[in-house]
């Protein structure tokens, strides 16, 4: 059986999904490849940011963090309870039921735009054919088209003798899922998705302990960002510690033992559940026959060029299987831009100005530069920044840990990186994007109106301070 399209595109996720809607807008015949499935066992589009990443642990972020603000927050605005009760089961469910709603949703989406979807793992074969194994295992179809988008995401890093078993040693994917809140819970890798999902259960109770192998924390961004981030969370009762390689973790007992290597040598910790976390891989397994043409890199990822064209002809990759950061944002847009490509349209993505956010409490946004980044090009620049401290909305709101870092250059005042940590950070970060991406100054941010009394109005200050003319601080 084959079936002929202008469009295939193997992977429904983030990069995936919006490729395919925004290439039958444009008026392609078009196709979606996806094996997820879902807990109901039912297709499931948007990949792992839908199903097991971004959305539900953005649930589990909310729900603890009203768990945890009714128990400790509350107090100070007058409002007390004398007792709180956790049901983990519902919050669990409540996840799931957004998880549910949503990728039903591009299920919709995709009949309303026509885009034929099939349930089952693709595998790209020499001139555009997709061959298609269905979940199912019904019949093996062959699709052609004139143009596949690859866009199949990717998967967590293993580490050796560390071996999942879904239960007690877990990927996100089981962290996500935990029946009951542990007592104590390991995590290998203090990036995004450890400070996340660790502070999710350190709301809840758990005693996080993040085992991070690096001697710097969070060493992607700017340090006066990081130094706060650090001394927060120890604040907050996470436990990380810094340059401590895991050597191998076993289940004994129902009990977790990692051992462990730092500067104090050889050494073994306990916990009830172990969340591994150091990374993500782009996932290509069994997806590209040995005569695509489409080649491979060193790190495993898909080879493209500037405008996510593989060395095959009319084939081309998006999102986390090829360079470039491995965010949700970025391998939507890289879709709109190729769907718009295929249809001959101009389209550019300018990677420089991609946001990048860490959704702990206070949240971590950051675009553009850091200054270790400039003084390794050699780039003269100048620095302001403003605390929240000093901002009456955060103080009214209780929300006042944190601060805005604005980077410019030093002859043009052009904005180079902008970093935010506090409440809000993932929204205020965007009005910086916007600026960055028209070449905007830091002069041009302190000469906006900002909105009284806002969290916003410390990405004004912070403006001002690049030239020393801050209203709210001691320049």
């Amino acid at each position: 059986m084959s079936e002929k399209y202008d469009v295939v595109v193997i992977g429904g996720g983030p990069g995936g999904y919006v490729a395919a809607i925004r290439a039958a807008q444009l008026g392609l015949k078009t196709a979606c490849v996806e094996k997820w499935v879902g807990k109901d066992g039912e297709l499931a589009l948007g990949g792992t940011c839908l199903n097991v990443g971004c959305i539900p642990s953005k649930a589990l972020l909310d729900s603890s963090k009203h768990y945890h603000h009714v128990q400790h927050e509350y107090a100070d605005h007058g409002i007390g309870a004398r007792s709180v009760s956790l049901d983990v089961g519902t919050m669990i469910g409540r996840k799931d039921g957004i998880v549910k709603k949503l990728t039903s949703g591009v299920g919709m989406l995709f009949k309303a735009n026509k885009i034929a979807s099939f349930h089952g793992t693709g595998k790209l074969l020499k001139d555009r054919k997709v061959e298609v194994s269905p979940v199912d295992g019904g019949d093996t179809v062959t699709l052609e088209a004139d143009h596949v988008i690859l866009a199949t995401g990717s998967v967590p890093i293993a580490i050796p003798n560390v071996e999942f078993d879904g239960k007690h040693i877990v990927d996100n994917e089981g962290a996500l899922d935990f029946d009951t809140v542990p007592k104590t819970l390991g995590v290998i890798g203090a990036g995004v998705i450890g400070l996340e999902l660790g502070s999710v259960w350190n709301r809840l109770g758990s005693e996080v302990t993040l085992l991070e192998a690096l001697p710097d924390f969070l060493a992607a961004a700017d340090p006066d960002i990081s130094k706060q981030a650090q001394r927060i969370f120890k604040k907050q009762g996470l436990d990380v510690r810094l340059g401590t390689l895991v050597k191998g973790a076993e289940v004994k007992k129902g009990k977790v033992h990692v051992t462990i290597e730092d500067k104090d040598g050889e050494s073994t910790l306990t916990f009830d559940r172990l969340l591994v976390a150091v990374g993500r891989r782009a996932y290509t397994d069994g997806l590209l026959a040995e005569d695509s043409g489409v080649k491979l890199t060193d790190r495993g990822q898909i080879e493209v060029n500037d405008q996510s064209q593989t060395t095959a002809p009319n084939v081309w990759a998006i999102g986390d299987c090829v360079r470039g950061p491995m965010l949700a944002h970025k391998a939507s847009e890289e879709g709109v831009a190729v769907a718009e490509l295929i249809a001959g349209k101009p389209a550019h993505i300018h990677f420089d100005t991609v946001p990048w956010v860490i959704y702990t409490e206070p949240e971590i946004a950051w675009v553009g530069k850091t200054e270790p980044q400039l003084k390794a090009e050699g780039v003269e620049y100048k620095t302001g920044s403003f605390p929240f401290a000093a901002i009456g909305r955060a103080l009214a709101s209780g929300q006042t840990d944190g601060l805005v870092k604005v980077i410019s250059d030093a002859e043009t005042d052009e904005l180079l990186g902008v970093h935010i940590i506090g409440a809000a950070a993932s929204e205020l970060i965007a009005e910086c994007v916007v600026a960055m991406e028209f070449h905007g100054s830091a002069e041009d941010l302190a000469r906006i109106v900002h909105a009284h009394p806002t969290m916003s109005e410390a990405v004004h200050e912070a403006a001002l301070h690049v030239d020393k003319r801050a209203i709210h601080r001691a320049n």
